[in-house]
């Protein structure tokens, strides 16, 4: 008796299989295309970081370059284990990545808390699609590089959770952790709203204050 594996089950099997990536980097600009920073390091001293990840990366990053004391934005890949992936490759859901923003801030300039207020209140954390499209790289996360930035981050969302359950709001879904290699997306989804003016990038949220 000869037994045939159903396809959507060999579907769901290969999807679980990470994809290969490549062992480059993608090219990007020299300068963002707003501040004039460069995307890339090294940064200046005293500047910190923050990755994030509120679905779509286009609209987290214009946010963020409009934020006094962020010193440069990129969009980019991070949370997966697909070394250098692609935007197909990422939107495949074979990479384990999230669509997601480095922020290179002045802490001298911009509270960290301020940060965190952006961050909370321009996406819907208590849903697994916070933005617009479907899959796993449009989850939230937000990724630290220090003891004291992962700290501040559960507390922050303590914080917020509480102001959501005041308001009905069901339990944040937002991944938390020490940051990862962060990949950098490819150099035309750099600054891609001011590029593509016409282009729209719808973000859920809560309407309500951190």
């Amino acid at each position: 008796m000869f037994f045939r594996r159903n396809k959507s089950s060999i579907a769901a099997a290969e999807r679980d299989v990470p994809l290969p990536g490549r062992d480059y980097p993608m090219a990007v600009a020299d300068a963002h295309a707003i501040l004039g920073t460069p995307m890339t390091p090294p940064f200046p001293d005293g500047m910190e970081q923050l990755v994030v990840a509120m679905g779509c990366f286009w609209g987290p990053e214009r946010a963020f370059w409009q934020t006094d004391g962020v010193h440069t934005t990129a969009a980019g890949y991070a949370g997966g284990s697909t070394p250098n992936p692609n935007y197909a490759e990422t939107s495949s859901g074979q990479t384990g990545h999230a669509e997601a923003v480095l922020v290179v801030y002045d802490p001298t300039v911009v509270d960290i808390q301020d940060l965190f207020r952006l961050f909370w209140e321009q996406h819907d954390p208590t849903t697994p699609r916070p933005a617009f499209g479907f899959g796993s790289n449009y989850r939230s996360a937000l990724y630290t590089f220090t003891d004291e930035q992962l700290v501040a981050a559960e507390a922050s969302r303590q914080r917020y959770q509480a102001r959501l359950t005041e308001r009905g709001f069901q339990k944040i879904r937002t991944e938390i952790g020490p940051a990862g290699p962060f990949y950098y997306a490819e150099d035309r989804h750099q600054q891609y709203l001011h590029k593509n003016p016409r282009a729209l990038c719808p973000h859920g949220f809560c309407q309500v204050g951190y």
